[in-house]
């Protein structure tokens, strides 16, 4: 009898059907979490790779105060503001001097922060003050002058020093004058010596459409630049502003 026990124990297989059917299914469910693992990864890799930014050109039609504007979603800056419908406000950046929102190619552009002249900020959102910046020099930027001598700078700039009480720091006033057309004035914190332009050290808002207000901030760096930069911004969202009921845009 021991040794007919021996036998049937030599002749059963060493791995059982049972173990076989788990551990198949063992490896199957391993390499679907792999799988899922490695597509998720991959996602996950894309997705801090653009850091926020998106190059869809995906066109959102939002609507500001009274205003109606067409953006592409590679110009909206912040992932929460790309959606259509009312907002309060928009942030927008754009490559200088394209004026071109995201994508691929530009990408250093958007993340190299030693580049400060690669790209303007914009911020649309209904207008709260009856007068824009050019329209505030007068009544309220000439009266918070130092008093001292003007400077004469390049490109037709005029620097003005602000006083110590103003409430604007270390900034200065930039105009200069604009035939039949209100005066250029922008504000700019310039650098102090031996350090580098920030990529939004000078700011100036202007009034478009019915009643928006596009504030708008760029590197010092490229202030010489003034008059192309006011005519590029003023055109870039003219063009973006909705007319027809329907929709359409009436100014392009």
């Amino acid at each position: 009898m021991t040794g007919s026990g021996s036998a049937a124990d030599d002749e059963s297989p060493l791995i059982s059907n049972r173990f076989l059917y788990r551990l198949t299914a063992f490896v199957a469910v391993l390499a679907v979490l792999t799988a899922g693992i490695s597509l998720a990864g991959r996602w996950y890799g894309q997705r801090m790779a653009l850091a926020g930014h998106t190059d869809s050109t995906e066109t959102f039609l939002i609507r500001i105060g009274q205003d109606d504007l067409r953006l592409s979603a590679n110009t909206i800056r912040f992932r929460e503001q790309r959606h259509g419908g009312a907002a309060e406000r928009v942030d927008l950046y754009l490559t200088w001097p394209e004026l071109e929102g995201y994508s691929g190619e530009k990408r250093l552009r958007f993340d190299d922060l030693t580049r400060s002249g690669s790209l303007i900020f914009l911020q649309l959102s209904q207008s709260t003050m009856s007068a824009d910046m050019s329209g505030r020099l007068a009544p309220i930027y000439s009266q918070l002058f130092t008093g001292e001598e003007p400077q004469k700078t390049a490109h037709g700039l005029t620097m003005y020093r602000l006083r110590i009480d103003s409430g604007y720091g270390k900034e200065v006033i930039f105009t200069a004058p604009r035939s039949g057309r209100p005066a250029y004035v922008v504000r700019c914190l310039l650098p102090a010596e031996g350090q580098a332009p920030t990529s939004g050290d000078c700011q100036r808002d202007i009034h478009l459409g019915s009643d928006l207000t596009v504030l708008y901030r760029f590197s010092s760096a490229i202030l010489n630049d003034w008059d192309h930069i006011d005519a590029a911004i003023t055109a870039f969202v003219e063009a973006r502003l909705v007319d027809g009921p329907d929709g359409t845009n009436g100014r392009n």
